[in-house]
């Protein structure tokens, strides 16, 4: 499948002075990856080309407000921190989401780009720390990735798969040697599908899936050279907006 298939049109494909169009800004501790704990602003993109199954943030898909790239700056700079997580949606949807990593980092930010791997990642500035998810058979997305993205990650950037069962583990596994993952970047994470039921308060942690056992077991049966994560996010808030 082309790249230009996967756009539609509720995505705008502009120029810099059109600005993104965005679903939320907002401050909270990372959740995820190598810089997970750390304080963090979370700049969300509007649009996807994907529908994961497990998908916990549909309501990125569409909506959203446009934003010239300077509003979206002068709203980041009244956070106390200068670290950034890049997310979606799928943030390579908008092609000025380059150009805003580029103004970012002119300003001295340290950036995390969260995506899927379906677009290309050709483009996203060398500083910027790649967190790209291989979809697993489970996600119904497997198709979408572009494996072609693999020449482009460096020891900077960070592979994550999202397991949802033993069949997505044995697969994972399996690129994992095919094309030695943990030594194209610098960490290569799985990490158990973990949505938050709908009944849960959110003023209450949720209970860590019974799979998160499992897959712990199942990495250390194989030494896998990867890393086991959680969603700390979940674990503190649930699916709580905004955080």
């Amino acid at each position: 499948m082309s790249e230009s298939s996967l756009r539609t049109a509720a995505i705008p494909v502009t120029d810099p002075e059109a600005g993104l169009r965005l679903t939320e800004i907002f401050y909270s501790l990372q959740g995820e990856a190598i810089t997970s704990g750390l304080p963090t602003i979370f700049v969300r993109l509007t649009g996807c080309p994907l529908r994961c199954v497990y998908c916990d943030t549909e309501y990125a898909f569409t909506g959203g407000e446009r934003q010239s790239l300077e509003t979206i700056i002068e709203t980041i700079k009244g956070y106390p921190c200068k670290r950034i997580c890049l997310t979606g949606g799928e943030p390579l949807a908008q092609p000025n989401a380059i150009e805003l990593m580029k103004r970012l980092l002119s300003d001295g930010y340290e950036i995390s780009l969260e995506t899927a791997g379906a677009l290309t990642v050709e483009n996203v500035p060398t500083a910027v720390s790649k967190v790209m998810d291989l979809k697993t058979p489970s996600s119904g997305e497997v198709d979408k990735n572009l494996w072609s993205n693999l020449d482009y990650l460096t020891q900077h950037d960070q592979i994550k798969f999202v397991i949802m069962n033993r069949t997505d583990y044995d697969w994972a596994k399996a690129k994992l040697t095919e094309y030695k993952l943990n030594e194209l970047v610098g960490t290569v994470w799985f990490s158990p599908m973990f949505n938050v039921a709908d009944d849960v308060d959110e003023q209450l942690s949720p209970e860590v899936p019974v799979l998160a056992r499992e897959l712990a077991e199942w990495m250390l049966a194989d030494a896998l050279p990867v890393r086991f994560q959680l969603q700390l996010h979940k674990i503190i808030w649930a699916d709580a907006k905004g955080k």
